[in-house]
């Protein structure tokens, strides 16, 4: 192998490695068995969970008085997340329905995952969204189709649990999402997906967008702008 050969190789793999090294992680600590939807995070099942934070605005923006506290977990069967939610003006929904799904519950108070397992094509994964009054909507979302209302038929199975806190303004929401709705592998320490989370909070026109990875767009499909779940061992 001549030295050209060497310095290009040398080149691509530090390259990758860089890329690698500069895309956000998220570590999800396992449980051991799964859990009752619970929406208080000083309880055991998430006191074990590593906190991320979402604090920025869908283009970069610093929004501290928004920090939403995000907690995951994992299982043999589901993924968990719990969004710990501080809000000013509440904009909600006046006639909640929680037995079924709600179309186009993001112009209304949410908290959103987007989160797929194909990383051959980007444009291919799952949005989970709940209220602070437990409303929810999961979408199959295929950015290579314009019109996205197929995906709104899909159906995860994932269930939602949320409470408000008046007197603090905060405002808590928990997901159960089945892996097997996600991905096709089943779960396993070193698993990668790629995601993204979300927040809408407020009454138009002052309504604020919080997110975990700033898409740098008015709109928050941009897989590009994803970083990465990685599943890990309990909490040593």
């Amino acid at each position: 192998m001549n030295g050209s050969v060497k310095s290009l190789i040398f080149v691509l793999v530090y390259s990758a490695v860089t890329m690698a090294a500069d895309i956000p992680v998220i570590e999800i600590t396992r449980a051991a068995q799964d859990s009752v939807l619970d929406t208080n995070p000083a309880s055991q099942f998430w006191r074990a969970a590593r906190p991320v934070y979402m604090e920025v605005d869908a283009h970069g923006n610093r929004v501290s008085e928004y920090r939403t506290e995000v907690r995951t977990r994992w299982t043999d069967k589901n993924l968990y997340f719990l969004f710990v939610c501080p809000y000013q003006q509440p904009n909600l929904k006046p006639d909640p329905q929680t037995l079924k799904e709600t179309n186009q519950l993001w112009n209304w108070d949410v908290a959103e995952v987007f989160v797929g397992s194909d990383f051959k094509d980007i444009k291919r994964y799952k949005e989970f969204e709940i209220s602070p009054q437990g409303e929810w909507i999961d979408l199959d979302i295929d950015l290579h189709n314009p019109h996205h209302e197929g995906g709104w038929t899909w159906n995860s199975g994932f269930e939602v649990s949320a409470r408000i806190d008046r007197a603090a303004h905060v405002w808590y929401g928990a997901m159960r999402i089945p892996y097997s709705a996600i991905d096709h592998h089943p779960p396993a320490p070193g698993n990668l997906l790629r995601a993204n989370l979300f927040r809408s909070q407020g009454p138009l026109p002052q309504t604020q967008q919080v997110t975990w990875q700033s898409p740098m767009s008015d709109s928050f499909h941009v897989p590009e702008r994803f970083g990465l779940l990685k599943l890990v061992k309990d909490k040593q």
